[in-house]
């Protein structure tokens, strides 16, 4: 995410200076030394698991604003670093849940992000800012929701996020486009609804199967219910009804998920192996192929979108998706990045410009719902890669 990230944000003179870190120093220099320009980028290494050791580079540095493209893991360390250091936060996606002990396909019991929210008012009194859920899902799906509550709709039933694909990475069995650490976490805990009246709950994992039909060629896929940040972010700043996140993942990937749970290799947990501790998830992570090498195997498109449904300004039934569509082929020729990596990495982009030139400013921890829609809507355009909207026919 980084690596891709610096790319984007090399084509804009927002910033006087980026700093990529990793516990490996060698990775980030790599990624300087492929950008050409040892003026505006510089890398360090950091355990991000040390909070006194990121509040030091970020004095070293001496950076304003830090994003989290880590797995969530490593969140709250980074998050905390930020407010002793008094630096600006972002993060792609929020710190983790815990599924409820007894009823965890019926009650939530911490949340996505409930880290974060429950600091809120320490950041607000510092005067700071932590925006958290910055990359696509979520990020520009809660963008979505945001515009289409102001311009779109005078009342909303349901704001129900849609992921699908038609993407194919050759030479593979079984290849996760994505992290798989972080897939299994979200396809595997139990997924949160919203309801208004009711508030959030769970449901078990990969319930309410529909057909949703992707634009652009990608066509019909199949989504189920998956735990993601949107449910817990939009209803804060969204007046609707209903809140859902679906994922096309596929039969074949689910049984692979399911496999992976009945076996135990989704723990999180580390066990004995002879003279070694290691957790399963980090064993089934390491075996596979990393998704930032499968781009020039992989070809279709991505998309990721924010289906509306209620009335319309006008009084009238309404339904509306509204979406993002990434090409490989494109992103891979313009950006050497594969299209998953490359749609979640320009969004936090586009946040730090918007932030920078005061089109959005805040202070607590805000989901990008909380910011108005049209200046990130008009950045994804000025950046070549415009979001679309779909009306379809109101449900009968």
């Amino acid at each position: 995410m980084g690596s891709a990230f610096a790319a984007i944000a090399q084509r804009r003179s927002f910033f006087e200076r980026i700093v990529l870190a990793d516990l490996d120093p060698a990775r980030p220099q790599a990624v300087v030394d492929s950008l050409g320009e040892h003026d505006r980028f510089g890398s360090a290494g950091v355990d991000a698991s040390d909070e006194d050791a990121i509040v030091r580079l970020i004095a070293d540095v001496r950076a304003d604003t830090v994003l989290s493209a880590t797995d969530p893991r490593l969140n709250p360390q980074i998050f905390d670093a930020c407010l002793r250091a008094r630096a600006t936060y972002l993060d792609m996606a929020m710190t983790l849940s815990e599924a409820h002990p007894v009823h965890p396909h019926e009650e939530t019991h911490v949340k996505l992000g409930d880290y974060q929210f429950a600091q809120e008012e320490n950041w607000k009194q510092e005067g700071l800012l932590a925006l958290v859920g910055i990359g696509i899902e979520p990020g520009a799906a809660d963008v979505f929701a945001r515009h289409a509550a102001d311009e779109l709709f005078s009342e909303i039933d349901e704001i129900g996020i849609r992921d699908g694909s038609n993407l194919v990475i050759e030479g593979y069995d079984f290849a996760p486009t994505f992290s798989i650490w972080t897939t299994i976490e979200e396809c595997l805990n139990p997924p949160v609804i919203w309801e208004r009246g009711r508030g959030w709950f769970t449901t078990a994992p990969f319930s309410e199967p529909e057909v949703f039909d992707f634009p652009e060629g990608i066509g019909q896929v199949e989504c189920v219910n998956v735990e993601h940040e949107e449910v817990l972010l939009v209803p804060r700043w969204v007046d609707c009804k209903r809140v859902t996140f679906k994922y096309g993942l596929g039969d074949e990937f689910i049984e692979v998920l399911k496999t992976l749970h009945k076996l135990g290799l989704d723990s999180k947990q580390k066990v004995r192996v002879r003279d070694l501790e290691v957790a399963p998830r980090d064993v089934v992570a390491a075996t596979l192929p990393d998704p930032m090498t499968l781009g020039d195997r992989m070809t279709g498109k991505t998309c990721a979108g924010t289906f509306v449904t209620g009335l319309g300004k006008d009084g009238n039934p309404r339904n509306t998706y509204l979406y993002h569509v990434v090409d490989n082929e494109w992103s891979m020729r313009e950006y050497g990045s594969q299209a998953v990596v490359w749609q979640t990495a320009i969004n936090p982009v586009i946040a730090l410009e918007l932030l920078a030139s005061g089109e959005w400013s805040g202070t607590g921890v805000l989901g990008p719902e909380a910011f108005p829609a049209q200046p990130f809507l008009g950045k994804l355009a000025e950046y070549g890669s415009p979001h679309g909207i779909l009306e379809l026919a109101p449900s009968p």
